[in-house]
């Protein structure tokens, strides 16, 4: 084949067809682009330009089955299904690549989900469907925990996936006896949405955390219950959002329903009234009702069995949160700060959670000191006390959000034991912004695990594909990011120098960031200080290279609140907010309003490691927990893309695809899968393909298998480029598309003996048809003649034979007419002479 992909600013990769002979050693390839634009393009001889698949593997709904395996091949194939053929799905390898069409497609029906019920996973078009009946279909069979991991951009689908995945399991698992479980599971999504997720420059309806579910199973696959973990709520955003930006759903959904008889005591107003709904500027969600969602967000609480009572603390803990937004806080010259006791905001915080005004205002701007010797109030200024007031909100809802998620947890409790599960990760993809913070550090050390534990996966699938077909195994190299891991969370990493710093009286990001330097910067090729600033450092990422910023890391590794604060919120009476930082709060029970939760630590902490609580650390505990629980299932990945950045349906951005493809692992699994035998085929698909390069001799045989054996050995001489395995072939890259080349060959080449059999046979019949028609002309001509010829001489006797008998009965009218007259004359004559004589008689 003469087509090559070669690199393109806008494109990514274009297509060009090679117009003369490559030589080695030539300098330039000439080509010819898709417009007609002729090109001298410069090659290095030890890296030609990547070539193009042939037309019939183009459009493959699994992205491993074409001949040439790199990143221009796969970004076509994406295109041409996404762009040309409307398809959203596309399998490679064990990932479903799930492109967002940013468009409602009706593809998720029940009769859909009936379709797939109970189909292998490559017997029909990839869906998201396919992957949850392969892990239903092999839960079932092996009786193994499973996992599915859905991974991707914001706006990239991810929750939309996950959300279809766990209605495919409500659907086909649905028993007569437990009905009404799958819905209390199916509700869980819109409760832990509306208080989780919120709108951000990428998508309107972005997670920020991240959510493993657990769909438990009894004996019979039935769905029994379930159960939610989550990870590393953006804190952040209930007191910050950025342009065109919002808060938590929850929050929108509580003001446009302010007006509501039940939600009068909240006195809440409108959005655009406080400060943690109006900062983005963008309190409105085009084609999204809060009012309505709000109503549907009350169903699912009662549905999963959280009652009015139950409801209502938990929106007037979010009311406060907004009122506590709105608290004036007043500068009192450069050093201290004052709120009045007569501020509406605060009247109304403190008889929402039931606290005194008085503490609330004094210790909002102060804080106490205790050392070993005395006890000092310090004032505040300004913006530590705005500080102080929004590190209070952003605990009030971290732990509501844990509560509310630990209530769902128990209303899908089950009685009995779980038999199997299969877990549904809905997980943020890997990040790089503009400015990347602590948020962005944890998510794509995260990413590194799940990217560690995807390539090991992909890897240990390899070989024992290999195993099982007696296939002699060769090590594939593959990226291996533990050093990555390793300069993060190993001894005297990154986290263990920020919890250190952290534990310091006098800790700063500056001298969290020094010791980086010091330790890092040039001793680990993963870890770079940028050229041009001494407030970041930089990683090396298996996707790309990220720069941090350290501002803030160590106040959100920290994420204190002032023990003063907490102390005031434990005296309220308002059962939900004290029980919240108890020490020693009561155990809940499905009819309570209490949660577990520990107080809020000191900012000076214990050096002992069983006391530290920093965000970091506790993350690192929990994703230490969640990579033991995949790593005890059978994993089943979906890659979530991003299609475009401006919400187009059906528009597809080559330059952002191409990026979320390397971050996501899908050309990495490319990657291993070209390095070996990436083309595979059974005997029977062989043999149906190619027995046109067959001779009779060899179509003889009975035995297919070996027929493959012997054609193959024929066409390509290299016994290197092929293993034969027990059921399948395995081609290194190029030789599907060699293959292809033969039989387009053979193929053309009868073509032309067939055009040039049917050629003849029609110019053959077209000439006996002309020769039959001239014979017909010539007959009917001939025939006429004949006719005319015969009519003449008829004619001629006729016209004589007319004149004897005008002739003869002329002569027989006018000797009869000539008798008549002679009679007559004669008598005339008699009695003429008659009367003469007579006359002269008497005269006489």
């Amino acid at each position: 084949y003469n087509r090559v992909w070669i690199p393109d600013n806008e494109e990514v990769w274009q297509s060009a067809e090679i117009t003369k002979n490559y030589k080695a050693g030539d300098r330039f390839l000439h080509v010819q682009l898709e417009d007609g634009t002729e090109l001298n393009y410069p090659v290095d001889p030890a890296a030609l330009p990547p070539l193009r698949n042939p037309d019939i593997l183009v459009g493959e709904n699994d992205l491993t089955a074409l001949s040439y395996l790199h990143e221009p091949a796969v970004l076509h194939n994406l295109k041409v299904r996404f762009v040309e053929s409307k398809l959203i799905y596309t399998y490679s390898g064990i990932i479903l690549v799930a492109i967002n069409p940013y468009k409602q497609l009706p593809i998720y029906g029940d009769a859909i989900i009936h379709a797939y019920s109970g189909q292998n996973m490559g017997d029909m078009d990839p869906h998201i469907f396919a992957v949850a009946e392969e892990a239903y279909k092999q839960m079932a069979r092996n009786n193994k925990n499973q996992s599915i991991i859905v991974s991707g951009e914001s706006g990239a689908g991810k929750t939309v996936s996950a959300r279809y995945t766990m209605r495919y399991f409500a659907t086909v698992s649905k028993s007569s006896s437990n009905a009404h479980m799958e819905d209390k599971v199916l509700a869980s999504n819109p409760i832990t949405e509306a208080v989780g997720n919120a709108k951000t420059t990428r998508n309107d309806n972005s997670s920020r955390f991240g959510k493993y579910t657990e769909i438990s199973f009894d004996q019979s696959y039935q769905i029994i219950g379930a159960n939610m973990r989550t990870y590393l709520l953006e804190k952040s955003r209930v007191v910050f959002q950025s342009e065109n930006e919002r808060n938590y759903h929850i929050f929108y959904q509580l003001c446009a329903s302010a007006m509501q008889p039940e939600f009068k005591h909240l006195k809440l107003g409108s959005a655009e009234e406080f400060n943690y709904t109006r900062m983005g500027d963008s309190t409105v969600i085009e084609g999204v009702d809060d009012r309505a969602n709000m109503v549907e967000t009350q169903k699912t609480f009662a549905l999963l069995g959280l009652k009015v009572d139950f409801q209502m603390d938990v929106f007037k803990m979010l009311a406060a949160i907004l009122h506590l937004g709105n608290v004036e806080i007043t500068p009192v010259g450069d050093e201290r700060s004052f709120i009045s006791l007569e501020d509406k905001h605060l009247n109304i915080l403190c008889e929402l959670l039931d606290l005194n005004c008085d503490k609330m205002a004094q210790w909002l701007c102060h804080r106490k000191i205790i050392t070993t010797s005395e006890t000092v109030i310090k004032p505040m200024t300004r913006a530590q006390a705005v500080n102080a007031r929004d590190a209070l909100a952003k605990k009030i809802y971290s732990h509501l959000f844990d509560f509310i998620v630990e209530r769902i947890n128990r209303a899908l409790q089950f009685p009995g034991k779980q038999h199997t599960f299969i877990g549904v990760l809905d997980i943020y993809g890997f990040e790089t912004f503009d400015v990347n913070s602590f948020e962005q550090f944890c998510i794509n050390y995260a990413n590194e695990k799940l990217q560690q534990q995807f390539n090991l996966h992909v890897f240990k699938l390899e070989q024992e594909e290999y195993m099982k077909e007696d296939i002699p195994w060769t090590l594939i190299d593959f990226y291996e990011n533990q050093p990555v891991i390793d300069l993060i969370e190993a001894k005297m990493g990154i986290l263990e120098l920020l919890d250190e710093e952290c534990l310091l009286p006098h800790g700063t990001d500056e001298n969290w960031l020094q010791k980086l330097y010091n330790n890092f910067a040039t001793k680990n090729a993963l870890f770079e200080k940028p050229r041009m600033s001494n407030t970041s450092f930089i990683i090396q990422h298996f996707a790309d290279k990220v720069e941090y910023k350290c501002e803030g890391f160590l106040e959100k590794n920290r994420d204190t609140v002032h023990e003063v604060l907490i102390e005031i919120l434990k005296e309220s009476k308002f059962h939900l907010c004290a029980n919240f930082f108890q020490d020693n709060p009561v155990s809940i029970s499905p009819f309570s309003s209490t949660i577990n939760v520990k107080s809020a630590r000191p900012v000076l902490k214990s050096p002992n490691k069983q006391l530290r609580m920093t965000v970091g650390s506790k993350f690192r505990s929990s994703l230490s927990l969640l990579m033991v629980t995949l790593n005890a299932t059978t994993p089943h990945y979906v890659r979530c893309i991003k299609p475009n950045d401006e919400k187009l349906p059906f528009e597809f951005d080559s330059k952002r695809v191409a990026q979320q493809l390397r971050a996501c692992g899908v050309l990495e699994t490319i990657r291993i899968s070209a390095q070996s035998y990436p083309s595979r085929w059974t005997y029977i698909e062989f043999f149906s393909r190619y027995s046109i390069l067959m001779t009779q001799q060899e179509l003889s045989i009975n035995d297919k298998k070996q027929i493959c054996k012997i054609v193959l050995q024929r066409l390509i001489q290299d016994r290197n480029q092929y293993q034969f395995g027990r059921t399948k072939i395995f081609f290194r890259a190029g030789q599907v598309a060699y293959l292809e080349k033969l039989r387009s060959d053979k193929l053309r080449h009868a073509c032309i003996v067939i055009q040039k059999r049917v050629r003849g046979w029609l110019q053959r019949k077209k000439f006996l048809r002309i020769k039959q028609a001239a014979v017909i002309i010539q007959q009917y001509f001939r025939g006429q003649r004949t006719v005319r010829q015969a009519i003449t001489a008829r004619t001629l006797k006729q016209t004589w034979a007319a004149i004897i008998i005008q002739k003869y009965c002329r002569g027989y009218l006018v000797r009869r007419l000539c008798q008549l007259i002679y009679v007559a004359a004669v008598t005339i004559q008699a009695y003429t002479r008659g009367f003469l004589a007579r006359k002269k008689y008497r005269k006489v």
